[in-house]
């Protein structure tokens, strides 16, 4: 299961549509660790200037990596998080997570290309 969802936010999405705040809320609290990469990486990218910022650091876990996984895999989730940040996700692999401003469709165009996904493997990413 991607999200552990609450009565309440099961009972509102039966009724009807939710509201992104509602939504962020729960993948903040089901995926605990994966909201930690992408909200630390949204402060970095806020602060430092850069047209992006991603993470560099394996998960700890399987459990942690499956909760990153599940975030990034996840249509509607990714587009909560953009939304919710105005940043632009995107992944190369199990813990290559990247925000990008907006404007930054240049560093955006190149992080997706299959050259960049190629340059970013290693052997020891094989089972990610």
């Amino acid at each position: 299961m991607s999200l552990t969802v609450s009565p309440e936010l099961l009972d509102k999405a039966q009724r009807g549509p939710v509201t992104d705040d509602d939504f962020v809320a729960c993948i903040r609290e089901s995926l605990p660790y994966a909201w930690s990469v992408v909200s630390g990486l949204a402060e970095r990218t806020r602060t430092s200037g850069a047209d992006f910022e991603a993470n560099e650091v394996p998960p700890p876990g399987e459990a942690e990596r499956g909760q990153l996984l599940r975030l990034l895999a996840s249509d509607a989730m990714r587009g909560a998080v953009e939304r919710h940040f105005g940043l632009r996700l995107a992944f190369q692999n199990c813990h290559r997570v990247a925000l990008f401003r907006p404007e930054a469709d240049t560093a955006y165009q190149e992080f997706v290309t299959p050259r960049a996904q190629l340059l970013n493997q290693s052997p020891e990413l094989v089972d990610c």
